[in-house]
This record gives C-alpha cells, sequence and structure tokens, in this order.
C-alpha cells in the first residue's frame, strides 16, 4: 500500500473519531440514539473507494473496539458489541465497501442522482439490514417493531445521504485523481 493511501485511510477514521464527537440525540422509544458517523461512512465509501473506504472503517472499528471512546457519546471497547447500536457499527466497514464499490463501478458516469441512490443503498439499506436484526436480537424486541423503530431514522439519514453525495460527488469533480486511482485499484486487485 502506497503511503499516500495510508493517508487517505487514516484521515477517514479521523474523520469518523471528529463525526463521534457530536454528542448523539437519545430517542425515548429506542435504544439507538441519532449520530451523525453514518455521514463518515458514505463519504468514506464515495470518495476513498471500496478498498480504502472500507479499510478506514474497519481500521476505525479495530480502534474501538481497542477501547477508544471514538463513538458518538464517548462509547468504545467490546461492550460496543454488546450493546444494540453492535450491529450497526460492525455494518460500517461493509457499507463503506460497498458504496466504494458502486461507485467505481459508475465511473466517470457517476453524477448527483447516481451518488444518492449508490449511498440510500449502502448508507441506509445496508446498515439497516445489519443494525435492526441485530438490535432486534440484543435487545430482545419483536423485528417488525425495530423496523417501525428504526422508521424515525430516515429522515436524517436522508439528509446525511445528500450532504454526503454532494461533497462527495464535488470531490470527485475538483480531484478526478481520485476516482481514477480507485478504480485502477480496483482492476489491479
Amino acid at each position: 500500500m502506497k503511503i499516500k493511501d495510508m493517508m487517505y485511510v487514516a484521515l477517514f477514521a479521523a474523520v469518523m473519531a471528529v463525526l463521534g464527537l457530536l454528542p448523539p440525540i437519545p430517542l425515548p422509544f429506542i435504544p439507538v440514539p441519532i449520530t451523525v458517523q453514518t455521514l463518515g461512512v458514505m463519504l468514506a465509501g464515495s470518495i476513498l473507494g471500496a478498498r480504502l473506504g472500507g479499510l478506514s472503517l474497519l481500521i476505525f472499528a479495530i480502534i474501538v473496539l481497542a477501547g477508544a471512546p471514538l463513538l458518538s457519546g464517548g462509547r468504545g471497547g467490546l461492550s460496543v458489541l454488546a450493546s444494540p447500536t453492535g450491529g450497526y457499527f460492525l455494518s460500517w466497514p461493509i457499507a463503506a465497501f460497498l458504496i466504494g464499490y458502486m461507485v467505481q463501478r459508475m465511473g466517470a458516469r457517476i453524477n448527483l442522482w447516481k451518488l444518492i441512490l449508490i449511498n440510500v443503498v449502502g448508507g441506509i439499506l445496508i446498515i439497516y439490514a445489519v443494525g435492526i436484526p441485530y438490535m432486534s436480537f440484543m435487545t430482545d424486541v419483536p423485528l417488525g417493531k425495530a423496523i417501525i423503530g428504526n422508521i424515525t431514522f430516515i429522515p436524517g439519514d436522508l439528509l446525511k445521504v445528500v450532504v454526503s453525495s454532494l461533497i462527495a460527488i464535488r470531490m470527485l469533480k475538483v480531484s478526478p485523481v481520485m476516482l481514477r486511482q480507485a478504480n485502477s485499484r480496483s482492476h489491479k486487485a
């Protein structure tokens, strides 16, 4: 791995840590708070591509599981896995990888609307597909109720999708080198 790639991976792990400084917004009817860290997941995948985006979130997850209190609300350590939010957290590297993969597949054909759709699939559907069943299991809440409880997050997550897509499309247009590098890395792998 090139030093520049390592710097990008470290930078996005740091972005996730900074987003974790923003306090969570607890909800009275669901044990999962509103946070902004999924914005970082979408940005990592959209800007870094599959390999580096997924790797940056994997490194972030390892650091958190090692005990660094980098999740919103100052949480960290293995206890994160025993919490209702553990599934959402575990899905982040997968989501960033899949977002990056879809962006790379689009290549130069990427535009704002395609990126929004990609971030909805990777940044909402994938995270929910892992997080909701995990939360349901950890809290012993029926899956249907867990799904209904997560409807509350959709407006905020859609806002994060739009913000991350606007930032990423701008970054990719200003620096198309990043997209070319992501594409060339995927073809070499």
